[in-house]
């Protein structure tokens, strides 16, 4: 399919210094919106707890916020979801993540007898429990009895300790291992907390028995996220780099990258400004549109050294000039149709499938104008400035036996 007249060269680099000024204004803008307003991390960096809910009828904002807050959970987020049929649905979410806090883990040890120096009235021989374990999440705990364990007054110690709720049910706590005399308590979960507080502030006739899906992850964890997908970023920039090197020359390798750079600050800005959240699928889409970038710049860079070789006598700004204007149909149809397929995705996708259509299209759309406008342009610039002119593979700034040029340049 040709969209372009067959020899009809285009004037991309007198061109430059404006589109250069552009691309410097939008990763300056992308970079403060790092730092104000700032990305909206998901759970899955910060750490918390996240509570999608549905509503039996319609509620505000207002009320659910109170609810939380009522319950004992600090800083809540109450965002509306409104894709699909969704009718009063919202995302909650909370800071806590372990429904079990430090006063009352102590005062669970204490009833369940696990430590020393405890009462022999309160805590007799037979009672003593050890090898205590909570988990991460703080709703479920085990531990181990000297002799065989009296379910019942296991219920009713756990019970009487503030800041603890058992989990509803007539088989809790359960005997794990009868040998061992292992018990194992299901507590209620920062989740559960919350739907209680909402059913007990709002009432059960607005509140449902449950929620559509209850995510957590601790604030550790959540670093360690973060870290690991700036290091992926890292990682997959270097060793492109050296792909690039190796492939076609020293020279073009920085050209990729900052090209590379430029479409990842600046699709991550664009989702910042639209108040999009930042999360795992984020990175995904980030790594993805790193990929597509330097995939497009590959495809341009190898018919400019292609043309090194046919284009004897021409500066290396005029092959860079035909190069693109060759180019152009292809980049053009490769990125309108992935946008085509992805604009699908993004108007009848819903959740994580959605923000990942949208960073992909923001990211396409930026990897093709960078693979144009920034790549080969600061390519140009750094032979320019530090290699002499001569261009690279074989030197196209030397003086060679001049060919037939195509049409002029427009």
């Amino acid at each position: 399919m040709q969209f372009f007249p067959v020899g009809r060269v285009y004037d991309f680099m007198g061109k430059r210094r404006l589109f250069a000024g552009i691309s410097v204004l939008m990763t300056v803008i992308s970079v403060v919106a790092l730092f104000i307003p700032g990305p909206s991390l998901g759970t899955d960096f910060r750490g918390g707890t996240e509570v999608e809910v549905e509503f039996l009828v319609p509620t505000e904002p207002g009320a659910i916020r109170d609810a939380v807050t009522g319950a004992g959970l600090s800083a809540p987020e109450v965002i509306p979801v409104t894709e699909g049929k969704a009718g009063s649905r919202y995302l909650i979410r909370v800071q806590e993540v372990s429904s079990l806090g430090p006063d009352a883990a102590a005062g669970l040890a204490r009833a369940l007898c696990v430590g020393d120096a405890l009462p022999e009235a309160e805590c007799p021989a037979p009672r003593r429990g050890s090898d205590l374990k909570v988990s991460p999440g703080g709703d479920k705990v085990t531990v181990r009895f000297a002799d065989a364990p009296d379910l019942e007054w296991v219920k009713t110690r756990v019970s009487a300790v503030p800041g603890v709720a058992l989990r509803e049910g007539a088989s809790n706590p359960s005997l794990q291992n009868a040998r061992e005399n292992k018990v194992e308590i299901q507590l209620k979960s920062r989740g559960d907390q919350l739907m209680s507080g909402l059913r007990e502030k709002l009432g059960a006739e607005v509140v449902p028995e449950s929620p559509l899906r209850v995510e957590w992850i601790g604030p550790k964890a959540g670093a360690q996220l973060r870290d690991s997908a700036l290091k992926s970023i890292a990682i997959a920039i270097v060793f492109i780099m050296a792909y690039i090197a190796v492939r076609f020359d020293l020279r073009f390798a920085p050209g990729a990258v900052v090209s590379m750079v430029h479409d990842a600050v600046g699709s991550l800005g664009v989702l910042i400004l639209l108040h999009r959240e930042i999360n795992l699928t984020t990175v995904a889409a980030i790594l993805t549109i790193l990929g597509y970038s330097v995939n497009d710049t590959v495809v341009v860079y190898d018919r400019v050294r292609e043309n090194f070789g046919l284009l004897r006598g021409a500066t290396f700004e005029r092959i860079i000039n035909v190069s693109i204007s060759e180019m152009l149909g292809r980049t053009l149809l490769t990125g309108s149709t992935t946008v085509l397929s992805l604009l699908a995705f993004f108007f009848w996708g819903t959740g994580p499938l959605k923000d990942f259509a949208l960073a992909l299209i923001v990211g396409i759309l930026l990897g093709t104008y960078s693979s144009v406008y920034i790549a080969l342009p600061f390519t140009w610039w750094l032979d320019t400035r530090f290699f002499g002119g001569t261009g690279g593979a074989g030197g196209a700034g030397q003086k060679r036996p001049a060919v037939k040029q195509p049409a002029a340049v427009v």
